[in-house]
Order: structure tokens, then C-alpha cells, then sequence
């Protein structure tokens, strides 16, 4: 009888300390699905996703201390289980919904009213929705961690009722399951969740929420009361993440239209970012544009990527020495790569982290719908096909020095980045990083840097410019053009040694290459800055490698914008 009692006690305390693992894993993937998801709706990624994590450790906190206030831990955890599955499962489409509202509501009202499309409705409920609507992630966010906080003390006090006297070890057992629990909810979010759509994510994650809540009630049955009621409501919550499982998507891609202002037409995550395209009917007869967008920011506009591309490609090739041996960083959409391909290199080196996003632009018959991936194959010519072409997928911080390994020079080096939005990005705009890039090129050799706006952000800009040239650089020169689906838009040339480009293209009357939109007339004048652009360039710091001063800059001008948007 002694033994048999010794095998309850110990099943009890097994699943309770299974319970808490599985319940530590949960917590941790809401924290990543929250602040991801806020990140790529709210813009200004870091800043939103570090606000994210940091009101849910804090409110974790506030929840231990709210646990006390619970009088019954075996009622109060189901039932709190029941909660966060709830919240958890709903979150994202509730702030999806609201924001959904924003936007479709002024234009509800202006259909209704008759009033005229060129006055914008901004004020009253729509403001305040908006307003609400920019708050949403953090108010989940507080939520979701002061129940979740909830959790460890609860669990505490049952295990301590179940062996009938104070447990000496009772915190560490119980944080030893909960940091082994978040370790594996990292991994999970990392291998498997990152790769599906993030209500489904979400709605997972809730159903292991359920299935412990489910399993303790089973097992501790006879402590709890209401039975029948806590039975029903785990059967509708099961229903509700069932839906959200299979319908979620759609729901999320509804919102989606309506964020972008144009129809999704396709939605991927890889493990590094999320992909979108969306199309603009024009109607009549008139070529649909279509927009691609990487975490929630505007990439490309088939509307006018060429201009973007022309300027970035075409003023390197052409005042190089040579048009062999090309490298390009980033530029994962093979646009660039198109343009550097119509000079006849003999070999491309593309680097790009994101294995997928490459994939996508290399087969688009293989994973988007056939009208889409007819189009996306026009605007890439198929470059990323071409036997001249080989791709790197990793991080270039890394990469470059392993062509640098193996000593290979470059006579054109171009670097197509996103903005430095993230510390992550930021090394890749540093001293150091453009220092190895000079290795890598040749004494005639010519390299360029896309280099945000001169407009919007002019002092991340001026100092990308600073940057290459404390990395000993000949001649550092900057030229800008206004991209309509951009604005005014800039980029930074330099030479290893000899003239710079603006002079060595002095001389030359045409580009040596057919193109679109780029004349050489039009290149020359992209030099010419208003009065006083540079007057304050001392002032403007370098971005050495850990300063993340560049996002600083970039970084400030996001908020100004943001500040001075309606």
C-alpha cells in the first residue's frame, strides 16, 4: 500500500513537472509569435520586438505576485489555462481585425456620406481606432505574460498540497522544468513555427495550452469543481483553435489586403523574414503592378523598379576598369543580377542569406501562382538561372572572408541591402565590413551601396558615405533619383584608387549598355545635391562595427516620419 502510494505520488509530480515544462514552452513562442507578428505590422522591428519581450517579462512578474490572489490553485490553473489558450490563439487576429477597421472605415464612411476621395477622413473614432490599433500588441502583451506569470506559482502551491507538506526544492524543481521548457519552445519556434503561416503558430501553441489544462483536470479531477462546465468550455475553446488552425490564414490574408492597400496575391515566412506580394488592378487593359514587400516593407514596385535598379547597377559597371568578375550582396530578387548580366560578366557571385527568398525569385513556377510567377520571371529575365551565377546563402559578414580565403577578386562589388533597420544589418553598413570589402576589390574596381533615403533619412545616409570612406576607399561619392514608389532615393560609389566616378564619367556621352530608364545625361546631374545638403557633414558620425550608431540614425528618422505621418 506504502509502494502504491509512492507510484501516485510520484506519477502526480512527474505530470505536474511536465505540465510546467510544456506550459514554459508555450509562453516563450508567444513571446516570439506576439513581438514577431507586432514587429511586422508596427515597422521599427527592433524597437517593437524588444518593447514586446520586455512588457512580458515584466508583466510575468506582476502575475507571480497576482497568483496569491488565487484562493483555489487546482480551479484557478484550469481555468487560467483555458484563458491564455484564448488569448493566445486570438490575438493576432483581433489586432489584425482592429487595424482592418482603421482602414476600411474611412472609406465606409466617405462611400456612405458622398465626401469627395481627395479629403482624407483621419479624425474622431478613426483616429482613436488607429490610435487603439497601435496599442493593441502591447496591451496582448501585457495580458498574455500576467497570466502566464500566473503559472509557476500556481503550479508551486499544487505540487505542495499533492505530497501534504512544504517541498524544500519545490522552486528549483519547478524553474529547472519551466527554463528546460523555454529552451525547447526556442527551438521549436526556430525549426517549425518561423515556416508556417503564424496563426496556425498560434493556434498550436494554444492547443498545447488546452491539452495540459485537459490532462491536469483528468487527473486532479477530484479537486476540482464545475467539471461539466470546465469540460465544455475546453470543447469550444477546441473548436475556436480548430478554426483558427484552418481558417486563420484566410482571415490574416483578408487583413492583409486591406494593411497593404492592395490584394495579397502570396504570403510566405522563412526562417529569416516574411515574404508578400501583392497586385494593383488598374483595369482595362492596363498591366496589373505588382509590389513585393519583405516584413511588411516595400522592396520592389513593378512599376518602377527599374529606376532603382539602373541607378544602383549601371554607374559602377560602367566606370569600372573591367566587367568581369562581379559580386553582389543581397539583392535576393535577382533584379540587380539581371542588370549586371546584361554587361556579358564572366561569373556573378550572389550572396544572400535566405536560401527561400532566393528559391522564390529562381523558380517561380515551382511555388507561386501562375500569373504571378509568369510576371516574376519576366522582371528577373531568369537571372538567377544563369550558368554564370553562383549563390552564397549566409550571413556576407562572414561570407566575404572566406572569398577573401580564397583570394578572389572583384572588379565591380555591389551591395544591395535593406535599410540598416536592425543591429543585425548594421554590421554589414560598418567600417570594418567595407575595410574586408576593399580587399576584395580590384585597384580599377569600383563598389556601391544602396544608401536609404538623402531625403527622409539624410543622416544615415551622409553617414553610410563617411563610413566607406574611413575604410580607405579613393574617391567617395553619392548621387541620388526619385523612385516613385520610394521618393527620393539614394546611393554611395566609390573607387579602391585612381579618379572617381563622377569623373571618369565625365567623357562618356552614353552608357555602354541598352536601358529603360537611365541616361547618362540623367546620371551626371544625380551628383548635384540642393544647397547646403553636406553643410553639417562634420558633425556626422562613422558607423564602426558595434555602434549601431547608423541604426540610430536611420532609426530616428523612421520615428520622425512616423511622428509627422497622419
Amino acid at each position: 500500500m506504502h509502494n502504491g502510494k509512492k507510484l501516485k505520488l510520484f506519477i502526480d509530480d512527474s505530470l505536474l513537472i511536465l505540465i510546467m515544462a510544456t506550459l514554459a514552452c508555450c509562453g516563450l513562442i508567444y513571446e516570439y509569435l506576439l513581438s514577431h507578428y507586432s514587429a511586422r505590422i508596427l515597422g521599427s522591428v527592433e524597437t517593437v520586438i524588444y518593447a514586446i519581450i520586455g512588457i512580458m517579462i515584466v508583466s510575468m512578474g506582476l502575475g507571480a505576485f497576482a497568483a496569491k490572489k488565487i484562493s483555489d490553485a487546482f480551479q484557478g490553473f484550469v481555468i487560467l489555462e483555458l484563458v491564455v489558450a484564448f488569448i493566445g490563439c486570438t490575438a493576432t487576429l483581433l489586432i489584425a481585425s482592429l487595424i482592418g477597421l482603421g482602414q476600411t472605415l474611412p472609406t465606409l464612411l466617405a462611400e456612405t456620406y458622398q465626401i469627395p476621395v481627395d479629403i482624407r477622413l483621419e479624425g474622431g473614432i478613426i483616429a482613436q481606432i488607429n490610435w487603439l490599433s497601435m496599442q493593441l500588441p502591447y496591451f496582448f502583451a501585457f495580458l498574455l505574460g500576467l497570466l502566464i506569470g500566473m503559472e509557476i506559482p500556481l503550479i508551486a502551491r499544487i505540487r505542495e498540497t499533492v505530497y501534504g507538506h512544504h517541498l524544500a526544492h519545490n522552486a528549483g524543481t519547478i524553474y529547472g522544468a519551466d527554463y528546460i521548457g523555454a529552451g525547447i519552445g526556442a527551438a521549436i519556434w526556430v525549426l517549425f513555427m518561423l515556416r508556417i503561416e503564424i496563426s496556425q503558430a498560434a493556434a498550436l501553441t494554444a492547443t498545447l495550452n488546452l491539452v495540459a489544462g485537459f490532462i491536469f483536470m483528468l487527473r486532479f479531477k477530484g479537486c476540482l469543481r464545475h467539471i461539466k462546465k470546465l469540460l465544455f468550455g475546453h470543447l469550444l475553446l477546441g473548436t475556436l483553435v480548430l478554426l483558427v488552425f484552418q481558417y486563420g490564414g484566410i482571415w490574416q490574408q483578408q487583413m492583409q489586403n486591406v494593411l497593404y492597400q492592395d490584394k495579397v496575391v502570396y504570403q510566405t515566412q522563412t526562417p529569416y523574414q516574411n515574404l508578400v506580394f501583392t497586385q494593383r488592378n488598374l483595369g482595362g487593359k492596363v498591366e496589373p503592378i505588382f509590389n513585393f514587400y519583405i516584413n511588411g516593407r516595400l522592396q520592389f514596385s513593378s512599376l518602377d523598379e527599374q529606376i532603382y535598379h539602373e541607378f544602383l547597377v549601371h554607374p559602377a559597371m560602367q566606370a569600372a576598369g573591367r566587367q568581369n568578375n562581379i559580386l553582389i550582396i543581397g539583392g535576393g530578387d535577382g533584379l540587380a543580377l539581371r542588370e549586371v548580366l546584361r554587361w556579358q560578366p564572366q561569373k556573378v557571385t550572389l550572396i544572400d542569406l535566405d536560401a527561400q527568398l532566393i528559391e522564390l525569385f529562381k523558380s517561380p513556377d515551382k511555388l507561386l501562382p501562375p500569373y504571378l510567377a509568369g510576371k516574376v520571371e519576366a522582371l528577373t529575365a531568369s537571372s538567377f538561372n544563369d550558368k554564370r551565377v553562383t549563390v552564397i546563402n549566409e550571413d556576407a559578414f562572414i561570407a566575404i572572408d572566406k572569398l577573401a580565403h580564397n583570394k578572389g577578386l572583384f572588379d565591380v562589388i555591389i551591395i544591395d541591402l535593406p535599410d540598416p533597420s536592425h543591429p543585425d544589418l548594421n554590421k554589414l553598413y560598418s567600417v570594418n565590413f567595407y575595410y574586408r570589402l576593399n580587399h576584395l576589390l580590384n585597384g580599377d574596381g569600383v563598389i556601391v551601396v544602396q544608401s536609404t533615403s538623402p531625403f527622409h533619412a539624410r543622416n544615415a545616409f551622409i553617414s553610410i558615405a563617411k563610413t566607406i570612406e574611413e575604410a580607405n576607399f579613393s574617391f567617395v561619392e553619392q548621387y541620388h533619383q526619385n523612385v516613385p514608389s520610394f521618393g527620393e532615393w539614394g546611393w554611395t560609389i566609390a573607387t579602391k584608387s585612381g579618379a572617381g566616378v563622377s569623373k571618369r564619367l565625365q567623357n562618356t556621352e552614353s552608357l555602354a549598355v541598352d536601358t529603360q530608364w537611365l541616361t547618362m545625361p540623367l546620371l551626371k546631374s544625380a551628383f548635384v545635391f540642393h544647397k547646403g545638403f553636406y553643410d553639417d557633414i562634420k558633425d556626422i558620425k562613422v558607423n564602426q562595427l558595434g555602434s549601431n550608431q547608423l541604426y540610430q540614425y536611420h532609426q530616428q528618422a523612421w520615428e520622425r516620419e512616423t511622428e509627422l505621418s497622419p
